[in-house]
């Protein structure tokens, strides 16, 4: 969308207060967080992902009831296209995401995403996954959602490709429901947005500034229902998540079976 991009001046200030807002989040984590109880850390959490995204100005646009009472687990499987994903499912409830080992040593981000309860993933390393299967098992007992992005990697929100498995076991041997959420970037005009695409060889830097030199995003996130864990196996589980996305999305469904190989994927970009 032509003139959808947002002035230097403009820019200049979100990057001030991105650095204001980061800084508060080392003081929530640092001070508050080990402080608070579930439920304040629940409402900190939201609070200041929201912030996040208004800062952006991210406007988030949200269809279908999100599930669950505070206290609930739930398994939430989404499609993947930003760094920017967690905080909108955030906003809604704090969840603690899979996320690729590499990002806990990012500068600042990694530390804050480790504070906040990210469950990191070797990927490649079937051990490490199932120590992560063991701490997804934990989270939920603990009544926590738990999010991870079933296709592994991130696209530019234009296509949905085949989801991994193996990571929806716990939804089913703890008999917590799935949760399916389709998440597209758009312009006010309604259009596919493809600068807030985290792909291929960007940096996160690199991506930071393409969304701050966004002068108005809209993030669409559509719950579509839970699915029961009873009686199916994690694959057609798998595959039902990935059509009910790709109906949200309006995206064709290609694949008519999750992979035949359980990579340990699922974990952010």
């Amino acid at each position: 969308m032509k003139g959808n991009r947002a002035p230097r001046a403009v820019r200049a200030v979100r990057w001030a207060r991105l650095v204001a807002h980061l800084a508060g989040a080392v003081y929530l984590l640092g001070v508050q967080w080990p402080r608070s109880a579930p439920p304040r850390r629940e409402a900190l959490a939201a609070r200041w992902s929201r912030g996040l995204l208004e800062l952006l100005a991210v406007r988030i646009e949200i269809e279908g009831a999100s599930p669950g009472a505070p206290g609930s687990p739930a398994l939430i499987a989404a499609n993947h296209v930003s760094w920017l994903d967690i905080f909108a499912i955030n906003a809604v409830r704090h969840t603690r995401f899979i996320a690729k080992e590499e990002i806990r040593s990012w500068p600042l981000a990694g530390w804050i995403a480790a504070r906040a309860g990210t469950l990191f993933l070797a990927r490649g390393s079937r051990r490490d996954a199932a120590r992560t299967t063991d701490a997804m098992a934990e989270a939920l007992r603990s009544g926590h959602w738990v999010g991870l992005f079933p296709e592994g990697t991130t696209t530019a929100g234009d296509e949905l490709l085949r989801f991994h498995s193996a990571l929806f076991e716990p939804a089913i041997a703890h008999a917590v429901p799935v949760h399916p959420v389709a998440l597209r970037y758009e312009h006010p005009d309604g259009t596919l947005l493809r600068e807030a695409a985290f792909v291929g060889e960007m940096s996160f830097a690199q991506s930071l500034a393409s969304v701050i030199a966004v002068r108005s995003t809209v993030l669409r996130v559509v719950f579509s229902g839970p699915l029961g864990p009873g009686g199916v196996s994690r694959r057609e589980l798998a595959l039902e998540a990935h059509r009910r996305i790709a109906s949200s999305l309006r995206l064709p469904t290609p694949h008519t079976a999750p992979g035949k190989r359980d990579d340990p994927q699922g974990a952010a970009r």
